[in-house]
């Protein structure tokens, strides 16, 4: 069977020319009535599968060979009503079918068959076959039209790597093809046009022929000539028109069918006409209206209206089962997902992430973190992260801000990689007021400590607010307590907020507006290397911001030493203006020097290897050294300054490394850092 079908398709060119060759051949030659009976039927059965094959189409071009079937239809239908014709005047009598057609479908009267003929040749020229034709010119100029964006549309895509070169060849036919079809259609609704006109001629020539061969050849008389060829004209007019009405009702389905997710045209029309049930509750409303108003026939009217309402009713039900089922799914398939998701050894990677920076509250402090209650805690944490980069030149992360029903209700805290830095608690009703040291008259409140600094303060309500203030204290709201203990944690922990993947970074935005410093550098340092220099400087709160002088620097000096604490006191050095300007030092500046001995001991101390530079000091020094440091600051503190040390630039770093337990706000600066401009009053000596 298989082998068969293989060579029918192999001479289907050939078995189509024999077809076309035989319709042109019974314009002019005789058919017998039997065969003509078979032709007929079989002109019916070929309108009705194409009826049915444009129905199942999704989309025009799967019917792309309709144009040339169009045109031999219809001169298959004409060559048929040459040949009726031909029998109906040579013999005076009409084929099986056509007899069947004019007594069965008229009624044999030749009236009401000419009435319905007529209708016919109406609906199928003026209604169908003039709106196809009409929609074919219209699709072919738009799709001509719209042919140069497509071909656009496929080249982007192309290019973007989104298709192939076979997809984007198999997508530019098929906009040929869809052209070429609806230019085709457009020319050959004019077959069914003129298919009508010559079904009219005709049937006219037929029944005056008729009539002229029953009088004159067959000796009968005008009323039964008219009455006998009148009726097989109508029956011939009617064989051939219906075949007509379905090609061109076929012709109309194909031009303007737009299925939608291949989907044919029983199911769109069900699926969309049906899809609101409120629409056919209407319809059965208004139609039982109808059935009711007096002088209607409620018979014909009420029982439809009953039938709609209740194919809404079912409609509606099966909507919420198709919901209720469609959720199931849909639920069953989460959790399928989820736990597919949960065996999946990637997941677990996700809880390795640690948040660089992130604040944990307590169910009582939410408010402030709520944009919907006023609170404006992430709004601070957004200017917090601005005023770092301009005052230490520190991009930072993203801060997270989280609750924990964990801790206290009024709790926070401050974590840095996940680990807790700082902790407090607030009373989200109160201000906290602290102290300057001006103030005369105390008012009224609950002791606590400010958690950045620890300094002494009060929790004051809202009503005391205001007197606080007049009285001199400092008055800040939960928020900004919050906010500046956050603060102070960013300066403290800087350097470790700085990876090599942000000093990557930083290093990529200098490279676009001076890429020659970038690239010395890091032929002459590894990232690592400038990672530690800046860390350095972060660490004592010195500012990144000016990269482009120290990336110098570190060019200058990184390829004759690999010292990176030799490498930071050169940076340093570079950044004296920016240093001294950071700190307001300016005019005379009073500052605490070291003993020259001193400095001695603490250089002969420096152990440098090859995992890094160590201080060996006897503790005992360390001691007494820490001792007079504290006295000497205690000193500069009665005199209203902040305690600066002088030191040369070998022993600076490990001097602040000595003291940053005992003293951590203590400045230490070098010579070198020191702006020239500066005039420098020594009012103490360390020693030990």
């Amino acid at each position: 069977m298989a082998s068969r079908g293989v060579n029918l398709s192999k001479y289907s060119d050939i078995l189509i020319a024999l077809v076309i060759v035989m319709v042109v051949a019974m314009l002019v030659l005789p058919v017998p009535s039997g065969v003509l009976d078979v032709l007929l039927a079989l002109n019916l059965t070929l309108s009705l599968g194409i009826v049915f094959v444009s129905i199942y189409n999704t989309e025009p071009l799967q019917f792309s060979v309709f144009p040339t079937l169009l045109l031999i239809t219809t001169l298959f239908r004409l060559a048929l009503n040459v040949s009726s014709t031909r029998i109906i005047l040579l013999e005076g009598e009409a084929p099986a079918v056509i007899e069947a057609f004019g007594e069965f479908v008229v009624g044999g009267n030749m009236v009401v068959g000419f009435v319905v003929f007529l209708i016919l040749v109406v609906i199928q020229f003026v209604v169908i076959t003039r709106g196809a034709e009409r929609v074919s010119e219209v699709a072919a100029r738009f799709t001509l039209d719209a042919m140069p964006g497509k071909q656009m549309a496929i080249d982007a895509d192309l290019n973007a790597g989104l298709i192939t070169e076979a997809d984007a060849r198999a997508r530019r036919r098929a906009i040929e093809q869809e052209a070429d079809f609806y230019g085709a259609m457009d020319g050959a609704s004019k077959f069914v046009k003129g298919d009508a006109i010559a079904g009219i001629v005709i049937n006219v020539i037929n029944l005056l022929g008729g009539i002229g061969v029953g009088i004159l050849m067959l000796g009968l008389d005008a009323t039964t000539a008219l009455q006998r060829f009148a009726l097989m004209t109508v029956g011939d007019g009617l064989v051939s028109q219906i075949p007509a009405l379905l090609i061109s009702t076929a012709t109309g389905i194909v031009v303007t069918r737009a299925a939608a997710d291949g989907t044919n045209l029983g199911q769109d029309l069900m699926g969309q006409l049906t899809r609101q049930p409120r629409v056919l509750y209407l319809t059965g409303a208004t139609m039982a209206v109808l059935g009711l108003v007096p002088g209607m026939p409620t018979r014909a009217f009420l029982p439809l209206a009953l039938l709609v309402i209740f194919l809404a009713w079912q409609l509606q039900r099966a909507a919420k089962r198709s919901q209720a089922e469609e959720a199931q799914r849909a639920e069953s398939a989460v959790e399928v997902a989820a736990a597919a998701e949960d065996r999946k050894p990637e997941n677990v990677l996700a809880l390795l992430q640690i948040d660089p920076l992130e604040i944990e509250l307590g169910y009582g402090l939410l408010g402030l973190a709520d944009t919907a209650m006023g609170g404006d805690l992430m709004e601070r944490v957004v200017m917090i992260r601005r005023q770092t980069a301009l005052d230490l030149g520190l991009v930072l992360p993203y801060i997270r801000v989280r609750d924990n029903m964990s801790l206290k209700p009024n709790q926070y805290v401050i974590k840095l990689k996940g680990i807790e830095v700082a902790q407090g608690e607030l009373l989200p009703d109160h201000f906290l007021a602290m102290d300057p040291g001006t103030v005369m008259q105390p008012v009224p409140g609950l002791e606590t400590r400010e958690p950045a600094f620890g300094l002494p303060a009060l929790w004051v309500s809202e009503m005391d607010r205001e007197r606080a203030e007049l009285a001199g204290y400092t008055v800040v709201d939960p928020p900004a307590v919050v906010a500046t203990h956050l603060t102070e944690m960013i300066r403290r922990h800087a350097y470790e907020l700085l990876g090599r993947q942000e000093v990557k970074q930083l290093l990529d935005m200098v490279k676009e507006t001076h890429p020659a410093v970038v690239e010395e550098l890091q032929r002459a340092l590894s990232l690592g290397e400038v990672q530690k220099v800046l860390q350095n400087l972060l660490r004592e709160s010195i500012s990144i911001r000016d990269l482009v002088t120290i990336f110098e620097t570190l060019a200058d000096y990184g390829a004759g030493t690999k010292d990176l604490e030799a490498l930071t006191e050169l940076v340093r050095a570079g950044l004296s203006r920016s240093i001294a300007r950071q700190l307001g030092l300016s005019g005379k500046v009073r500052v605490i020097t070291v003993h020259p001995d001193l400095e001695n001991r603490i250089a002969q101390a420096i152990d440098r290897q090859p995992g890094g530079t160590y201080l060996n000091l006897e503790p005992e020094t360390i001691h007494r050294m820490l001792n007079s440091l504290m006295r000497l600051a205690g000193d500069m503190a009665a005199l209203g300054s902040a305690p600066l040390v002088l030191t040369s630039p070998a022993i600076r770093p490990y001097f602040k490394r000595i003291t940053e337990r005992s003293l951590p706000k203590l400045i230490v600066l070098s010579y070198n850092e020191m702006d020239p401009n500066l005039e420098v009053e020594a009012v103490g000596m360390v020693n030990a």
